[in-house]
């Protein structure tokens, strides 16, 4: 499936694509303020259960992303506005690859944890996961800390994304963030 062009308007996303976007967007704010909310919950049924929801949440990100991925490589995405310097191309492409990287790896690093500290990971509560990793507590704790290292570095990306397309919108009024909402209309030249 190409983009059409439309004169005058720089091309958007697909509707796959943009659809994408924002369900995972939402979907990650979600999962990182459970991730966050759950560690300070006293151990109690309540607290093993958002825990097993959280894990199950992660993989079915990690589903999407991977489709995510794939539709980006049949559908390939519109071009950056010919009027973006060479460094700000490369920034963009840079800052697109560490998020898929982080929403890869975290959701793989949460699995390997759940794996290494002996609690087997339950799709939906019904289909069970492979273990990655053997149990072992060291590494178990030490891939605690990962998880939660990505996590904050994701934090850190998504907020320059906005900052980024935030400054577009409002500063280059070059129109690239109208290629991924669906709302702000075709994006102007």
């Amino acid at each position: 499936m190409s983009i059409t062009p439309v004169p005058g308007a720089l091309p958007r996303y697909t509707l796959v694509a943009r659809t994408l976007h924002w369900l995972m967007a939402l979907a990650l704010t979600a999962l990182v303020t459970v991730g966050y909310v759950m560690k300070t919950l006293p151990l109690s049924p309540l607290k093993l259960q958002v825990y097993s929801w959280h894990k199950w949440a992660g993989i079915s990100l990690l589903v999407l992303v991977i489709l995510r991925l794939l539709w980006r490589l049949l559908n390939r995405p519109p071009a950056l506005p010919a009027g973006m310097s060479s460094f700000s191309r490369a920034l963009a492409h840079c800052g697109h690859a560490a998020l898929y990287l982080l929403m890869i790896g975290i959701p793989l690093t949460g699995w390997l944890m759940s794996s290494a500290k002996g609690f087997q990971t339950v799709w939906f509560g019904v289909i069970p996961l492979p273990d990655l990793v053997s149990k072992d507590k060291p590494l178990g704790e030490l891939l605690v800390q990962v998880h939660i290292f990505l996590n904050y570095a994701l934090i850190a990306m998504v907020s320059l994304h906005i900052l980024a397309a935030l400054k577009h919108q409002f500063i280059d009024r070059d129109g690239l963030l109208g290629r991924i909402t669906f709302t702000l209309g075709k994006a102007k030249s």
